[in-house]
């Protein structure tokens, strides 16, 4: 593997359109990553975070910290925790909003993915599938429809005054683009009154950028399209470009649990930082920017798609997160239809997955470039026309 190309043990290569589920932010096998890995193998694999500190980890953490979009205060703009995983992180910030608020309740999202573990599978709410089988689930968790205004007009004057006091409540918990749910954005002003709202009833926002951070939307965290300041912030996928790391970002007065409160043995492991403080370098050197261009391009091309074939949605999302739906000859989400697309966009030698009920999304490395775009784009133009 190298790039944004993969290839099978038959010698089949691919173009991947997936990165690993949004992972491979630096496409497989970067150099630069390559070589921070085997620096850091050769020098120290392992010693645990949670008694010792080592330099990748603290540059990282520092690293981190100040980027944050957190308020600068006196104490600082942000404290670290370093996980192993997305739905390690969602762990981690539901305790620490229950420990910092003192309540127990929770909001989250119908459409919205947080992980499998119990606490993230509590929260979330895209497939039936996701959750059927393994309850009781964790008690306190009230999901409302994603994106509109409505659901926030429920919130407040319904909900809020009959079985779910505000006073109770530690935190809503949101995808600012809703990844497994189909990449669904959320309507204009969302996003800030959530802010309101948490800020009106001393809720804490904790805004799960697992799939949408790290550049993937041409911007570092995909809530400073919409200039949003939230409280807590999840993050893993392509932090380390491949290899296993998360973390919680919280406002500083927040994290003020102590030792042994939270902890993971291999959270923030030295190689995993090594790759992670690389991957932020290549990031905002120009791959956040490349997000932003190659995202216009593939948006372009998906435009022109949707208007040349019925079965196609105009597409939607920021930066290099885009899906289209689709749809079949009454209007209606095609599942099936999605399911062929993207196995004969597989045997065609195009990489894609799915989300939502009916669409394909696009989340290839952040290094792709328009010639690769345009061979997706004609692959997919074959197979609508039936090739």
């Amino acid at each position: 593997c190298e790039g944004c190309m993969v290839e099978d043990v038959d010698g089949n290569v691919f173009l991947d359109f997936t990165a690993g589920i949004a992972v491979t932010a630096t496409g497989h096998a970067h150099p630069q990553v390559v070589q921070a890995i085997q620096n850091q193998a050769a020098n120290l694999l392992h010693i645990s975070g949670t008694d010792f500190y080592y330099e990748p980890m603290v540059k990282l953490a520092e690293n981190l910290a100040v980027r944050a979009p957190f308020p600068e205060s006196v104490d600082g703009r942000a404290r670290v925790c370093f996980t192993n995983s997305g739905a390690e992180s969602i762990e981690g910030a539901i305790k620490l909003a229950r420990y910092y608020t003192k309540r127990s309740r929770i909001v989250s999202f119908q459409g919205g993915f947080h992980g499998r573990t119990y606490g993230a599978m509590s929260l979330t709410g895209s497939k039936i599938v996701q959750r059927q089988g393994f309850g009781p689930l964790l008690p306190g968790v009230t999901h409302i429809p994603y994106g509109t205004h409505g659901s926030l007009d429920y919130l407040e004057e319904k909900l809020f005054s009959s079985v779910l006091p505000p006073e109770e409540v530690a935190a809503i918990v949101l995808e600012p683009i809703q990844g497994e749910g189909g990449y669904i954005l959320p309507s204009d002003g969302f996003l800030e009154r959530i802010r309101q709202i948490c800020s009106r009833h001393g809720i804490l926002m904790i805004v799960d950028e697992i799939q949408s951070g790290m550049g993937r939307t041409g911007k570092l965290f995909a809530i400073e399209h919409w200039g949003v300041m939230p409280d807590i912030i999840t993050l893993a996928k392509g932090i380390a470009s491949g290899l296993p790391l998360g973390a919680i970002l919280s406002r500083p007065e927040l994290m003020t649990w102590p030792p042994g409160s939270h902890a993971a043995t291999f959270g923030g492991n030295p190689v995993a930082c090594a790759a992670a403080n690389v991957t932020l370098e290549l990031l905002e050197a120009e791959l956040i920017d490349n997000a932003h261009q190659m995202g216009e391009v593939l948006h372009a091309g998906l435009t022109e798609l949707a208007q040349r074939f019925d079965q196609v949605s105009l597409p939607r999302g920021k930066g290099l997160m885009i899906a289209i739906d689709l749809i079949d000859a009454d209007g209606n989400l095609d599942p099936d239809l999605r399911n062929r697309i993207v196995d004969g966009a597989f045997y065609k030698g195009l990489l894609l997955v799915g989300c939502g009920k009916a669409a394909i999304r696009f989340c290839p490395p952040l290094i792709i470039n328009s010639d690769q775009i345009q061979v997706a784009l004609e692959i997919l133009t074959e197979l609508f026309e039936g090739k």
